[in-house]
Order: structure tokens, then sequence, then C-alpha cells
């Protein structure tokens, strides 16, 4: 079993042709059909059934679906680790929210560089379902995210609290209009957001991370609530304004890690992002 053999079989599974799967890896068809085939004689049992519609999954296929992408990230990882060039001693796995990746990941990461030159570190966005999988599998050494959930093994810390205002393109905006984007900050910011404007109705537009509420009003005008460090160069560039009487919604960044770890570098990543989230009160 290799990478190209699970990342044909996921490419089958999320377009259900091999055709379609051929065209998205840029190989034959009969190329596609012999590595699931070889998947199929590793596994020993069949995972598509090939129909005029396409490729469906069978039930063993349904049941390695559920490992599959853990299967590459972890041979992935592995392949990065072993292929590490001599100058390297260490590599490390860091994982957050997009929006901690709004200045204050890329900071920690410069200084970082500049303590430890010969340490690789693989940068990488995902939401906290997929972070928290990642710790508990060990393929990710430390995620920093809004709402983890403990887990044995794993410490969870509080890094610093998020102060999340109301913005709009708008410098004389008073509130959440029609033009409103509602982004998805977790449940804690849902709970605040309900006390402060319990009789405004359910808007017309939403948006799963931060960087996509920005990118919306930016386009269209608007406002959205976003975390003051995110929303700073946006107003030293006029962009963005701060509604007035807006509420301070408190958003707490948490980073969590292996209790017991044998990353020989670990120890001084969370010294650092501490000492950076010190600085952001």
């Amino acid at each position: 079993m290799d990478t190209d053999q699970i990342r044909t079989f996921l490419a089958v599974a999320a377009y259900g042709s091999f055709l379609e799967a051929a065209e998205r890896l840029h190989v034959t068809q009969s190329t596609v059909s012999a590595r699931i085939q070889r998947l199929e004689a590793d596994l020993g049992n069949r995972l598509f059934v090939r129909n005029r519609s396409g490729a469906s999954l069978t039930a063993a296929g349904r049941r390695f679906l559920r490992h599959a992408k853990s299967l590459l990230l972890t041979l992935e990882q592995a392949r990065h680790d072993v292929g590490l060039p001599s100058r390297f001693r260490a590599s490390i796995t860091v994982g957050a929210r997009i929006a901690l990746w709004e200045g204050f990941l890329p900071q920690w990461l410069g200084r970082f560089r500049a303590s430890a030159p010969d340490v690789s570190v693989r940068s990488e966005i995902g939401f906290e379902e997929d972070l928290m999988r990642r710790l508990v599998e060990g393929t990710l050494d430390v995620g920093l995210m809004y709402t983890p959930r403990h887990s044995p093994g794993l410490v969870v810390e509080r890094l610093f609290d998020e102060t999340l205002v109301l913005y709009d393109t708008d410098p004389g905006a008073t509130g959440p209009g029609e033009d409103y984007v509602h982004v998805d900050w977790g449940p804690a910011f849902h709970a605040q957001h309900a006390q402060h404007y319990p009789d405004v109705e359910r808007p017309a537009l939403h948006a799963n991370i931060g960087w996509l509420g920005v990118q919306i009003i930016l386009c269209n005008g608007g406002s959205c609530f976003l975390p003051e460090r995110m929303a700073r160069p946006l107003i030293e560039a006029g962009r963005l304004f701060p509604v007035p009487g807006s509420p301070r919604l408190s958003l707490p960044a948490y980073m969590v890690f292996p209790r017991d770890s044998e990353s020989p570098v670990l120890s001084q990543v969370l010294d650092g992002l501490r000492a950076l989230a010190a600085e952001q009160g």
C-alpha cells in the first residue's frame, strides 16, 4: 500500500468515477484501475462497484474510507520526517484555525525559526474536529483552536483571549444591518451574541470562518465580528471601522498538545507560544 493507491482511492470515492478521478489526478484511467486493483488485493476485499453511472463504495470501501485520510497523512508525514536534510535535527507540525494564522502564528514562526533554524516546521490550517483527531492520532504536535474537547493523553491550555468587535465597511454604521455576515466563532460566541442581540433576526449571510466573512464584506460592503488583532491592519488601511457601542465579546484561544511527546523541540515551541500569547494582553 502506498500514497498513490490511497490518494487514488480517495479521488474515486470523492468523484464517483474512475474516469473523473483519472482526469483529476492527471493519469490514465487504466492507471487508476490498476491502483485500485492492487489496493483491493492488499486489503483482500472489493472497495468499489462499477456501473453505468460510475463507481460506488462497497460496505468494505465505506469502512476503509474512515482510515484512508489518516493513513495518507501518516505516510506523508513519515516521508517528510525521514527525508529531512541532515542540517535539520528535528521537525514539528503545527495546525490551527485560520484566524490564528492571521498575525499570531506567523509572528511566532518567525521568532521560532530565528531561535531554531535547524528545525523543520510544517504549518497547517484546520477546524477543531480535524485538529483534535490529528492530535489523538499523533500526526500533529500542537493544535491551536477556539473550542477544543478534552481527550485522554492531551493537554488543553488556555493561551489568550481574543476580543471580538463588530466592524463595518461603512464608518457611519450603527449596528448589524441587512448586510451583516454572521461568522461562526463557536458556541461561546453564539451565546454572547444572543445575549447582546436577542431581537436580531437570523441574518441572510453566514460564514464558517472569519477570513471568509472579511472577504465578503470587503467585496460587497457590510459588517461582521472579528478579533481586534485581525481587524487592526484593515482599520489602519481605512477599509474597516469599529461600530460605535459594539459589545466586546470574549473568545478564548487554546493550544492542545500531547501530555507525553517524543519531540525534542515541543517544549521550546510551547514556551514560544506562551511568551507571544502573554504579549497579546
